[in-house]
């Protein structure tokens, strides 16, 4: 059996990772390590093989947890671990800063200690900053550093670490950047799901500034297998970028939910635009596609409509994630901006 240790395995896509290798892999073991703050629930691990699936409550900012839980003759750590959200980086960067550059280092100690085989970091576009609306450019493996926000700043900071445990020590590692996913089981103050169960609930849709900034939406599943195929096919030291060259305006994703729902574009309410908001992002994701073998298997309708339709048969779900603090986020992000 191989082994590997999953950081984040009980977020929305650390968990469909760990769902999806265990379906496809029937020889692999995984060790799941998640800290289950707000986005971690251990509901996205239902119905997982619980023979080749070993959860474990823990912070990877904390080095004798990691080095505890970490197992013997471990195949590969994959650290989806990461607080994630700009919004939230901008309210409070500290909690980026400790689990998204510190948690990687000690993630990468470990890894060198135990002589894990190899080290796969789940990154981000954001990294890259952003594209101006008016053009075709694209972010590449090589387009330059320059995030703007606290969040893309801090992962910035983790993948130069990775890249110095390989240059420096020999560490064995691979990068994939991703851009926006979607999917189910999505925690609710992300746009789409957010989008999705305020339109359930007749409730008005907070939308940025003008709706126009752009992101590149890709289907939860289409990632997980793409970060896979890069552990196995990938080149040591080499970054990946992860794309379904779906560009969408946020406003038209916005449209798009509406119409699937049934529901007025009346509940569009636009608000104050979020500081430093990144207008476009784009990949090309030809070194996946060409190394790896990967091209993305859910287009966008089929996609955003099996999304929909897991958040209407789960409205439960919906109902137990939004929590006090959710609330409370929500209040401060979205209200008399």
């Amino acid at each position: 059996m191989k082994k590997i240790f999953v950081t984040g395995g009980a977020g929305f896509i650390g968990s469909a990772f760990v769902r999806l290798v265990l379906d496809e892999n029937p020889d692999v073991e995984i060790v799941d390590y998640d800290a289950l703050t707000y986005a971690g629930n251990l509901e996205n691990l239902s119905g997982v093989d619980a023979s080749r699936h070993h959860f474990i409550k823990g912070d990877i900012r904390i080095a004798e947890q990691v080095m505890d839980s970490l197992p013997e003759d471990c195949d590969a750590v994959f650290n989806f671990a990461a607080e994630s959200h700009v919004d939230r980086s901008i309210a409070s960067a500290s909690e980026f800063i400790t689990t998204n550059i510190l948690g990687t280092q000690i993630l990468l100690d470990a890894a060198r200690k135990k002589s894990v085989r190899r080290f796969v970091q789940i990154s981000t576009d954001e990294v890259m900053g952003t594209l101006p609306d008016d053009s075709s450019d694209l972010f590449t493996e090589n387009s330059p550093m320059s995030p703007n926000s606290p969040y893309a700043a801090s992962k910035a900071g983790a993948e130069h670490l990775v890249r110095a445990a390989t240059e420096t020590f020999g560490l064995d590692s691979v990068i994939t950047r991703c851009g926006n996913n979607y999917g189910p089981r999505q925690f609710p103050e992300k746009l789409i799901p957010l989008v999705i169960a305020n339109a359930m609930d007749g409730r008005k849709i907070p939308v940025y500034g003008d709706g126009g900034n752009v992101r590149d939406w890709i289907f939860v599943d289409d990632h997980a297998r793409a970060v896979w195929l890069a552990y196995q096919k990938g080149t040591s030291g080499r970054v990946y970028n992860i794309g379904a060259r779906n560009e969408m305006r946020n406003l038209d994703v916005v449209k798009s939910i509406l119409e699937i729902l049934d529901r007025p574009d009346s509940l569009i309410e636009f608000v104050k635009d979020r500081p430093g908001h990144d207008r476009r992002y784009a990949i090309d994701p030809s070194r996946a596609e060409t190394e790896l073998g990967w091209t993305p298997r859910t287009d966008w309708r089929r996609g955003l409509a099996a999304t929909i339709d897991w958040y209407r048969e789960n409205l439960d779900w919906v109902s137990r994630v939004r929590t006090g603090e959710y609330l409370e986020y929500y209040e401060r992000n979205y209200t008399n901006r």
